[in-house]
Parts: structure tokens; C-alpha cells; sequence
């Protein structure tokens, strides 16, 4: 799940039309165009989780390319994130999101017409990128259209973003069986078309124009392609090492992001000197809490990416589920997580950090319940094996997504929140791709070669069952780093 960023504010000093002011007359209107795109990006985030292996089956190409499918997408977006909030404010955040929509709608059309994997995989970070755009806007455009009642846009916003959580694997699975007029997997992305269709239409004529930008400190460029080198050469041999045999230049890019992300600091710090706008203030580090909450995000988000994928590609390759099954096999993941985020948004205020505590034991009980499914049931394992470990699994996980990021933000300056909160969502797409990329290559590392087209099942569950067990360990170290984090959220 994505959480939508809210940029901060502009340096002019100018008011922003909702600060303080009435709701918009078409506030309701305009709410659901934010939705329409967020739930854009919402499904292109979990979809091909469900159809990675009909994709294979059709455009064949290495299970590298599978990793790549979802890597490709959430990298693009923590590339570009940052420079997606800065367009924001440097241009109005109404255009903005309708160009971010528009861009993203025809690079889904361009997924659905793929014709091989690389192409797909390309489709898929243009995607990225125009999400990077779209989505920094939703918080700005709902102050703007809600001012003071801003509280009731997001009573309605949160249940309906849990709701798309939990259908969009079912709804992909559905797709991807019912085969309709022949397009299988690619009417997951055909899809969006009518949405993104529907949030540039409604969005031109109920969204606020913009009134003010702020250009003044200029567009981030070469930031933004420094980070977006340092972190593709550290993704990008942990997803192809290990089918390459680990060659020599793997292990360089991966020793090479080191002094690329280094001279990404370098270049935010002379930026930030010459008075001109970073794409991320470093100051923010300079927090213990902080930094141990980058640190937090990385292996929370990597740990839950990863651990979704192998699951997914464990019930179709090694067990041999439609994508229907399995999507319904793993939906009570995404009820529980339903549950947890309304029982956290109830109690985070009383419960502060130990909220964070009390989702990850659920996280682990739900982790040492599935593997001892594993053993137990071995390969005749079946859905309803799976329903409760994966409830309490989501559970836990749902307690995490609504106080982590104010819990973070809770001992920065207030005028470094919105750099703050921008950069964590960055490290959580990040921190999703590096999830991919490892437990991806766990997985197929243990699972082994296909015999006559079809994984042996007692290899895709020893597969499975490592899996699992270093999502477990990832989700201790998480436990014990959130010692490090404030004890209460920040106050709005």
C-alpha cells in the first residue's frame, strides 16, 4: 500500500487557498478524481503480484524479468517522487496531477500492448514516473478543497483506499481468469484506462486552479539523476546476480551506488547552500529518530514487497493456482489489514509507538504460524490453511501503515516535516524494490529449475518456507529499531 505525500508548503509565504477557508462547492466532486488517480497507482502497485505468472506464460522471458515487472515500478516512483512534489509547487497542483493522470493512462494502454518482457518492463517505469507525478499532489488538492473540514475528506479517504486494498488483488485474479475478449493479463491494465479517463474529466472541472508557484529556487535535475543512478545500480544486481552467476560487474554497481549516493548528498548540501531548493534536506538526518526511521521504512516496506510477491508466485508456480485462487487465497491478508489500520487509527493517539510494537509481534505470530502451516500441511497446503496466519500477518502490518509516518516526523523541526515525510515516502518505494529484489532472488534461488514447464512443489514450499523465514527475521530487526523511534506520534 502507498500512502499519498503531501508536499510542503511553498517558501513564498503564500497562502494556500484552503488554509483556513471554506470548503470549495465541489469538494465531493473533486475528492473523487484525487481518488480515481491514488487508486491508479494503488492497484498498478499490488496488480502484478497476481498476474506475474500469466505474464511469463505469455511473453515468456527469465524470472528476472518477473522481478523486474515490479521493481521497474516502485523504483521509478522512488526516483521521482521528490521532483514530482517540487512540479507541485513549481507549476500548480491541479495541472500537475491531470498531466501526472493523463501519462499514466497511455503507459497503461502501452503495458497492456507489450510485446515482450523488456518492453513491458519499460511500460512499467514510464508508469512509475507519471505516478511520481500524480500522486505527491492528493494531500495539497484536498486542504485546498476542504479547508477547514479537511478532517471529513479523509474519514471517507482512508476507508476507501482499505477497500481498494483488499479488492484489487481479487479484482486482478478476476481479470486475469475471465479472459475477457482474449486480452487475460492485459486487462489489468486496460482497467485503469476508464479510471484514469474519469479522474482527468472530473478533476478538469472540480479541482482548484492553481492560484500561486513558486519557482524561485528552480527544478532539481541532476539530483534527481544522481539519486535515481545510485539507486538503480543497487538494485539492479540484486535482481539479475544471482540468474547471471553474481559476474564481476554486479558486485561493482553494487559497490558503486555507495559514492553515487554519496555525491547525491553532496550535490542536495551545495544546492541547499546556494539558496536554492534541494530535493531533500539533509538536515532531517541529522535526527537519531529520523535517521533510525529511514532505517525502519526500509526493511518494513522491503519486508512486506518481497514477502508479497513470493507468496503470490509460490500458490501459482509451485501449487499451480488460477490467479483467481490465489488472489482469493491471500485476501484475508488484506482484511486484516483493513482492521489493523482502523484499530491504529482509534488508538495511536493513547498508544504512541507501542502501536508500532504490538503490529509487529502480530506480524511475526502470523509468520511463525505460516511456516508451521508449511510443515504441517507440506504441499497439500491449501487457502483456508493460509486464512489465519495471513489475517494476523495483515493485522499487524495494518496497525503500522496509518501512525508510522507521524511517529517518524515526531522529532524533526516543523519546517523540515514536509521534506521529511517526502523523503520517507521515497524510501518506502525504495525500500519495496529492494524487497522485491532480494526475496525475489531468495525464492527463485531456492525453488530451482522448472522441470517440463512446472516447479517441482515440494521446491516451491522449501522455497516458500525460507521466504518466510527471512521475512520473519527482517520483521525482528524492524521490532528492535523501533526502540530507536519517538514514543509518540507527531500532534496535528
Amino acid at each position: 500500500m502507498t500512502a499519498t505525500l503531501e508536499t510542503p508548503a511553498p517558501a513564498t509565504g503564500t497562502a494556500r487557498p484552503g488554509d483556513g477557508a471554506a470548503p470549495a462547492p465541489r469538494r465531493w466532486l473533486g475528492l473523487s478524481a484525487i481518488l480515481a488517480a491514488t487508486l491508479l497507482n494503488l492497484l498498478d502497485s499490488t496488480v502484478v503480484n497476481v498476474a506475474a505468472p500469466a505474464i511469463r506464460a505469455d511473453l515468456g522471458g527469465s524470472f528476472s524479468a518477473l522481478q523486474w515487472t515490479a521493481a521497474g515500478y516502485t523504483l521509478a516512483l522512488a526516483v521521482a517522487l521528490l521532483t514530482g512534489g517540487r512540479l507541485g509547487d513549481m507549476f500548480g497542483r491541479r495541472p500537475v496531477l491531470l498531466a501526472g493522470a493523463a501519462a499514466f493512462t497511455v503507459m497503461s494502454v502501452a503495458c497492456a500492448f507489450a510485446w515482450s518482457p523488456e518492453s513491458l518492463i519499460a511500460a512499467r517505469v514510464a508508469q512509475g514516473l507519471c505516478a511520481a507525478v500524480m500522486i505527491p499532489q492528493g494531500f495539497g488538492l484536498i486542504r485546498d478543497l476542504f479547508g477547514s473540514d479537511t478532517g471529513k475528506a479523509f474519514a471517507l479517504f482512508g476507508p476507501v483506499i482499505g477497500l481498494a486494498t483488499i479488492l484489487g488483488p481479487v479484482v486482478a485474479g478476476l481479470l486475469v481468469d475471465a479472459d475477457l475478449f482474449g486480452t487475460g493479463w492485459r486487462a489489468i491494465f486496460l482497467v485503469n484506462v476508464p479510471v484514469g479517463v474519469y479522474a482527468l474529466v472530473v478533476g478538469a472541472r472540480a479541482l482548484p486552479a492553481p492560484v500561486s508557484a513558486d519557482r524561485s529556487g528552480g527544478l532539481d535535475a541532476t539530483g534527481m539523476l544522481l539519486g535515481g543512478l545510485g539507486m538503480s545500480m543497487l538494485v539492479h544486481p540484486l535482481v539479475q546476480g544471482r540468474e547471471l552467476g553474481w559476474p564481476a560487474w554486479s558486485l561493482a554497481l553494487l559497490a558503486g551506488s555507495v559514492p553515487v549516493l554519496a555525491l547525491f548528498a553532496l550535490h542536495q548540501l551545495r544546492r541547499t547552500r546556494r539558496g536554492r531548493t534541494p530535493l531533500l534536506k539533509l538536515s532531517v538526518f541529522a535526527n537519531r529518530a529520523y535517521g533510525s526511521g529511514v532505517l525502519f521504512v526500509l526493511v518494513f516496506f522491503g519486508a512486506i514487497a518481497g514477502f508479497s510477491l513470493a507468496t503470490g508466485l509460490f500458490l501459482q508456480l509451485g501449487l499451480g493456482y488460477t490467479p483467481l485462487a490465489a488472489s482469493l487465497a491471500m485476501s484475508s491478508w488484506a482484511v486484516g489489514a483493513f482492521a489493523g489500520s482502523a484499530f491504529s487509527g482509534m488508538t495511536m493517539a493513547r498508544l504512541g509507538r507501542r502501536i508500532l510494537h504490538l503490529g509487529l509481534v502480530l506480524m511475526i505470530a502470523g509468520l511463525a504460524a505460516l511456516y508451521a502451516v508449511f510443515e504441517a500441511a507440506g504441499t497439500g497446503v491449501g487457502g483456508w490453511h493460509l486464512a489465519a496466519p495471513l489475517l494476523l500477518f495483515g493485522a499487524g502490518m495494518g496497525m503500522i501503515f496509518v501512525p508510522l509516518f507521524d511517529v517518524i516526523v515526531a522529532g524533526i523541526a516543523d519546517h523540515e516535516v514536509g521534506s521529511g515525510s517526502a523523503a520517507l515516502e521515497s524510501v518506502q518505494q525504495l525500500g519495496a524494490s529492494l524487497g522485491v529484489a532480494v526475496l525475489g532472488t531468495v525464492f527463485f534461488g531456492a525453488i530451482g529449475a522448472p522441470a517440463a514447464g512446472r516447479f517441482a512443489a515440494p521446491a516451491a514450499l522449501e522455497a516458500a518456507k525460507q521466504v518466510t523465514a527471512l521475512t520473519a527475521g527482517l520483521t525482528a530487526a524492524a521490532f528492535l529499531v523501533a526502540f530507536l523511534l519517538p514514543r509518540r506520534a507527531r500532534a496535528h
